[in-house]
């Protein structure tokens, strides 16, 4: 079963418009946007459909509008998956939020499992009976059936075309030039104002949504990544190192300020410092070396004898203007 997915699965690569008629087919509802099954009654209803009698449908609030109400939903869809041995982690502080990114991210992973279950068929699903059951469950198959039928006689209005305009004979009731202005821009305000919402600035709207949704999402990837760096350079093994200490400055520098020339000037680099510890492991070998060779000198000139001293001493030569022994 497809309980654990991976985020670069194909099955979060399924659209919205995919995932509300897969909704709205399945669970005979009217819905125009993912995030309006955030109270969590609809996730209950859909693994009723994949598991008949699997879930308590009398626990279900499908009028739920507070948080509390949802959080009650989520219990209830929680207890399915404990039962169905489903390691899925729910998110319901996010869910209930309404947000349109997390609840299409769950919706595209609900789809998913769906459709692993018996390949994705239904056998005799009545999902306005089993809908019935539970509170508020009469409420949204009314208004979803209002909402189909509103939708139905406004496309049937559009298609009707308007009648021409009689050409015959003089015009009647005209009314007065001087009022004729008056008139139209007294009523320009109230056609506007009558107008609905266009649906491209709807779906227009709900796309800016998603984008902001997803930045937010990776500036507090990011944001938990510089926190974990800066935890790290806290520790007190490795905060007095200078690798750590140009770290810091990086992370705590203020807008527009240079760290680079700051960073230039100390001597911070590891193969520096390796070079140097070199150096002066070789100035100090030999410094060993030689106060080594002197104490073998002077104690094979204690081991001599007076004559072979004497004989050594005979071979210096003079230097300088005195000389050290005369001959």
């Amino acid at each position: 079963m497809a309980t654990k997915i991976g985020m670069m699965d194909s099955a979060y690569f399924v659209g919205r418009s995919e995932i509300l008629a897969w909704i709205n087919s399945t669970l005979q509802l009217n819905l125009s946007k993912v995030e309006e099954a955030c109270s969590g009654a609809v996730h209950c209803q859909l693994m009723d459909s994949v598991h008949p009698g699997a879930v308590p449908m009398h626990k279900v609030n499908f009028d739920a509008k507070s948080e509390y109400e949802m959080i009650q939903n989520y219990k209830v869809l929680q207890d399915v998956f404990n039962k169905l041995k489903i390691t899925k982690h729910i998110e319901v502080s996010k869910l209930v939020k309404g947000r349109p990114l997390d609840n299409l991210e769950f919706m595209q992973w609900l789809k998913k499992y769906c459709d692993s279950v018996n390949g994705g068929h239904l056998h005799n699903y009545h999902a306005l009976e089993r809908r019935e059951a539970c509170k508020g469950g009469k409420e949204a198959t009314k208004r979803a059936a209002a909402t189909q039928q509103s939708a139905k006689s406004s496309s049937s209005s559009s298609s009707v075309a308007p009648r021409p305009s009689s050409s015959n004979g003089t015009r009647r009731h005209d009314p007065p030039s001087s009022n004729t202005g008056s008139h139209h821009s007294s009523k320009a305000p109230s056609s506007k104002q009558s107008k609905p919402v266009s649906p491209a600035y709807d779906e227009k709207i709900t796309e800016l949504k998603l984008y902001i949704d997803s930045l937010e999402k990776e500036r507090d990837f990011y944001f938990s990544k510089l926190r974990d760096v800066e935890i790290l350079c806290q520790n007190p093994d490795s905060e007095n190192l200078p690798l750590v200490g140009s770290i810091k400055r990086i992370l705590y520098a203020a807008d527009g300020e240079d760290v680079g020339a700051a960073a230039e000037t100390q001597n911070l680099s590891p193969i520096d410092e390796g070079s140097e510890e070199r150096r002066s492991s070789g100035i100090e070998s030999q410094k060993r070396k030689l106060i080594a060779n002197l104490d073998v000198d002077a104690a094979a000139i204690t081991t001599l004898s007076p004559r072979q001293r004497l004989s050594d001493s005979s071979d210096v030569k003079c230097t300088g203007s005195s000389p050290l022994l005369t001959c």
